[in-house]
């Protein structure tokens, strides 16, 4: 497959994660009753992941566009998500409260985040 449509598919998926993530984030903080049948949310999680919402949208615009701070803005995605995760896991160790959809979420954000940057810097690479 050539860089220029690899480049759109992941620009595509970023957007689209984006707009899922600002959508679901959204309207569990906002919407008092989704908030509740949400059940033991870990707020600080929630609200990273929702705010980074509109980073993820800004990368895929980036990514698209190819602009070279797509690839920062990506790697600093990855990096916020990785580190978010990892104090999602002190809570737990902790004994604070957390549901194993928000583990599964995590993961699947961080691997594809990480994938999204590591896409991002390699496209960046190859086009110098």
């Amino acid at each position: 497959m050539n860089k220029t449509i690899t480049s759109r598919i992941i620009a595509s998926i970023a957007i689209a994660w984006g707009i899922i993530t600002l959508k679901a984030g959204g309207t569990t903080l906002f919407i008092p009753e989704a908030r509740a049948a949400a059940g033991d949310i870990v707020l600080f999680v929630l609200w990273i992941n929702f705010l980074l919402g509109f980073a993820y949208i800004t990368a895929g615009i980036g990514i698209f566009l190819k602009k070279p701070w797509a690839k920062t803005l990506s790697i600093a995605i990855a990096g916020i998500t990785i580190v978010t995760y990892a104090a999602f896991g002190v809570n737990i160790a902790l004994g604070g409260i957390y549901k194993i959809k928000t583990v599964k979420a995590m993961t699947v954000r961080s691997l594809g985040w990480v994938a999204i940057a590591y896409q991002t810097v390699k496209a960046s690479k190859t086009d110098s």
